[in-house]
C-alpha cells in the first residue's frame, strides 16, 4: 500500500541572540540528528534571534545571516526533507521578516511574513515590511535565484505532502494565510512563531493551532522561539505543537535545553476528509506558484501491512484501541452523558411530533436493550407525560436466570408498566408448522435462532398497536456494521435510538449511567449487566447460563469497532486498518489482527441489504451507517477487491 504518513518536527533550538555563528551551530546540530525528518520546522528569525530589535539594522548581522542559510543548506546536501529556517532577508528597499525553505542542499523558496504586528509589546513594524502584495518574485541568495512571495507553496509529488508557511501573527488575524494555501493545496502548514508568553496564552495558542488545522483539514507544525531570548521585557516559552484535522498529536512548553516535538502526520487522512466535506472547495491554484522538494514519507514509499505497524512503532504514534470511547476519564464521561442527551432529545422530538406518548420496549436483561431504557427514561424528563411499558420476553431453557433477573429488576426501577410474556410456546407452534424440529439443531440453524428474535419482535409491535403505543428499537451501531440482527426481527422498529452508538461505547455509557443515577439499587443492577457476556441468548443455556457468546460467533467486538472506525471515518483500505490495529494491539499477532479484518470486512460487504432499510433514529458522532445519511452503499457490492488488498499487502 502507498505509505502516506509524513513524519513532522517542531525544534526550539537554544540560541544566543545576535550570535549568528553560535545558532548556526546548533541548528546543524539538532539537523545532523534529525536525517530522516521529511519536514523540520525551526522558531522565527532563529537564525539571529527574534528579539534583536534595531541590531536589524546592522549590515553584519544581516549579512552572516544570509551567509548562514547557504551554510545550512550545504549540510543539508546529504539528507532527504525540508527545513524551514527564519531569517530577516533583504529584498529591494526593505527588510523582510522570512521563513527560508531548504531542502537537499539548496534554499529552494523565501516566504515573507505577511502580518507585521505593531501594538503592545510587539513593534515590528520599526524593522521589517509586510510581504502583502509579494507575488511571482525571486530573490538572490549567494549564486541561487529562489521564488520569493507570498504566494509560494513547496511539495513532493511522491509523497502528496504540500506546504504552506505562515509566520508568527499571520495565525492570529481572521483572514489567516495558511486558509488560503490550503483551499490552494496545502495539506501541511509550518509556523515559524516568536510568541512570548502571558497567563493564559499558552491555551489560547493551542487551541488556535488545533482549530486552524481542523479548519483548514491540515497538519499544523508550529514552533515558537524558545527562553534564550532576550528577557529585558517578554519571556518566550519555546511553544512546539503538531497538530492534525483539530487534534493535538504532540506539544510541550518551556524545554530544558533544545526542543525537538515530533509526530506522524497522516495525508491519508487529511485527503480523505477534504474530499467528504465538499464545502471545503478549491481557489485558483494559478494564484501559487509549487516549488518542488523533498518530502518524503517515513519509510518506504510503499509498505506491508507489518513495515507500516512498524513506522507508526517507531515513531511512537499513538493509535486509540477504541476509537470511539476516549482515554480520559472525564472526558469520556462528559461524551457519555452528551450522547445520552442527544438520543433522548431525538426520541422526545419523536414523541413530540407523533403524539404517542406509550414507549414500547423488549427489555433482555443485555447492554443494548438497557442502554434504550435509559434513554427512554431521560426522554421521560423532557417529555412527563411519556408512559414507559417494558417487556421481558424469555425463552425456557434459553434465557439464562441472571439476565431475566436483571431484566425484572431493572423494568421494575424504570419502566412505569413491565410485563413477562413467555415466547416459548409461540416460537414451538411456529417451528412445528414450519415443519422444523421444535429443539436447536446445533451450529448454523438460523430458523431455530432468528424465530425467537422475529417473535419477540412480532409481540413487541403488536403490543404497541394495543396500547397505541411506538416501539423503541435496542440494536446497535456495531450489530448493524456486522449484520449481527434478525432481519425483520431485532432489526426493526418504529425508533432506533442505539443505532449509531457502537457495542464498545454502549458498555461505557451505562457505566457512567450508573455512577450518576445516584440511586444504589438501580447502580448495582447496571454494573451487574455490563458485566454480563453479550450474548442473544437464542440457543439453549448450560445449567441456566450463557452457551451462546457473540463474540466467540462474531470476533471481539473492540477489534470490530477498530476496524469500522478506520474505515467509515477515514476510509481506509484493508490493509491500512490492520497495519493501525498492530499498532494499537501489539499483544496480537499477525494472524490474529488479519482474521478479526476479513471477518469484519466480509460481514460488512455482505449485510448492506439489512442496514438499507434501518428505521429513523438519531446520529450521535461521525461514524454512522442510516441509508439515508451518511452511509449509502449497494447491497449487491463485491468484497473481492478488499480481501484481495489484504492478501497482496500483508
Amino acid at each position: 500500500m502507498k505509505n502516506q504518513l509524513i513524519s513532522a518536527a517542531a525544534v526550539v533550538p537554544q540560541l544566543r541572540v545576535g550570535d549568528v555563528a553560535f545558532n548556526t551551530a546548533e541548528i546543524l546540530a539538532i539537523l545532523k540528528e534529525m536525517n530522516e525528518t521529511a519536514i523540520v520546522v525551526f522558531p522565527e528569525l532563529c537564525v539571529c534571534g527574534y528579539t534583536c530589535a534595531d541590531l536589524f539594522g546592522s549590515e553584519l548581522l544581516l549579512q552572516q545571516s544570509e551567509e548562514a542559510l547557504l551554510q545550512i543548506a550545504e549540510a543539508t546536501r546529504d539528507r532527504k526533507g525540508t527545513v524551514l529556517i527564519g531569517a530577516p532577508i533583504r529584498y529591494a528597499n526593505s527588510l523582510y521578516n522570512c521563513a527560508v525553505v531548504i531542502s537537499e542542499g539548496a534554499i529552494c523558496a523565501v516566504i515573507p511574513k505577511t502580518f507585521i504586528p505593531n501594538y503592545s509589546e510587539f513593534y515590528e513594524c520599526r524593522w521589517f515590511a509586510s510581504g502583502r502584495g509579494v507575488k511571482g518574485r525571486t530573490i538572490r541568495i549567494g549564486e541561487q535565484e529562489v521564488p520569493f512571495g507570498v504566494d509560494v507553496l513547496v511539495e513532493d509529488i511522491e509523497s502528496g505532502a504540500v506546504l504552506g508557511v505562515e509566520i508568527c501573527e499571520d495565525l492570529w488575524i481572521p483572514d489567516k494565510p495558511s486558509t488560503h494555501a490550503a483551499l490552494a493545496g496545502a495539506n501541511v502548514i509550518a509556523n515559524l512563531s516568536a510568541s512570548d508568553e502571558l497567563i493564559g496564552k499558552m491555551e489560547y495558542r493551542t487551541e488556535l493551532v488545533k482549530q486552524q488545522s481542523g479548519s483548514c483539514y491540515c497538519g499544523y507544525i508550529y514552533a515558537s522561539a524558545g527562553q534564550t531570548e532576550s528577557s529585558t521585557d517578554l519571556v518566550f516559552s519555546g511553544h512546539a505543537l503538531i497538530a492534525q484535522n483539530g487534534s493535538i498529536l504532540a506539544g510541550e512548553i518551556f524545554p530544558q535545553g533544545n526542543l525537538v516535538k515530533t509526530a506522524l502526520i497522516d495525508l491519508g487522512c487529511i485527503m480523505h476528509d477534504r474530499r467528504h466535506q465538499n464545502t471545503f472547495e478549491d481557489i485558483a491554484t494559478s494564484q501559487y506558484r509549487r516549488v518542488p522538494v523533498s518530502m518524503p514519507a517515513a519509510g518506504a514509499s510503499k509498505a506491508t501491512v507489518r513495515e507500516l505497524a512498524q513506522i507508526l512503532k517507531d515513531y511512537d504514534h499513538f493509535v486509540p484501541r477504541n476509537p470511539f470511547v476516549p482515554a480520559n476519564n472525564a472526558a469520556r464521561d462528559a461524551r457519555c452523558r452528551r450522547i445520552l442527551q442527544i438520543q433522548a432529545n431525538g426520541l422526545a422530538t419523536r414523541v413530540r411530533s407523533t403524539g404517542i406518548r406509550n414507549l414500547v420496549i423488549g427489555i433482555s436483561g443485555g447492554l443494548d436493550s438497557t442502554l434504550a431504557l435509559l434513554v427512554c427514561v431521560e426522554a421521560k424528563k423532557l417529555c412527563p407525560d411519556i408512559r414507559i411499558i417494558g417487556y421481558t420476553m424469555p425463552n425456557e431453557g434459553n434465557t439464562s436466570k441472571l439476565t431475566l433477573s436483571n431484566a425484572d429488576h431493572l423494568m421494575k426501577l424504570l419502566a412505569d408498566e413491565s410485563y413477562e410474556t413467555p415466547i416459548k410456546e409461540g416460537v414451538d407452534l411456529h417451528l412445528t408448522q414450519l415443519g422444523h424440529e421444535l429443539s436447536y439443531q446445533g451450529e448454523g440453524d438460523n430458523t431455530y435462532e432468528n424465530a425467537q428474535a422475529r417473535m419477540r419482535t412480532y409481540i413487541l409491535m403488536d403490543a404497541a398497536n394495543l396500547r397505541n403505543g411506538l416501539v423503541v428499537g435496542t440494536g446497535d451501531l456495531s450489530e448493524l456494521a456486522l449484520g449481527w440482527c434478525t432481519y425483520n426481527g431485532d432489526h426493526m422498529s418504529m425508533y432506533a435510538v442505539n443505532a449509531s452508538i457502537p457495542k464498545t461505547l454502549v458498555q461505557f455509557i451505562c457505566r457512567t449511567y450508573a455512577e450518576m443515577c445516584g440511586n444504589e439499587e438501580l447502580k448495582e443492577v447496571l454494573i451487574s449487566i455490563c458485566d454480563t457476556p453479550i450474548s442473544p441468548e437464542l440457543t439453549p443455556a448450560v445449567d441456566g447460563q450463557i452457551a451462546q457468546k457473540t463474540e466467540e460467533k462474531i470476533g471481539k467486538y473492540d477489534l470490530n469497532d477498530f476496524f469500522m472506525f478506520y474505515t467509515l471515518r477515514y476510509g481506509f483500505e484493508p490493509s491500512r486498518s490492520a497495519a493501525y490495529a498492530l499498532r494499537a494491539y501489539p499483544e496480537l499477532d499477525d494472524a490474529v489482527v488479519k482474521k478479526a479484518a476479513v471477518n469484519f470486512f466480509r460481514r460488512f460487504f455482505t449485510q448492506q441489504f439489512k442496514r438499507s432499510c434501518l428505521p429513523d433514529g438519531p446520529k450521535v458522532g461521525s461514524v454512522t451507517l442510516s441509508p439515508r445519511g451518511d452511509w449509502r452503499m449497494p447491497s449487491d457490492a463485491s468484497f473481492a477487491m478488499w480481501m484481495e488488498d489484504l492478501e497482496k499487502n500483508w
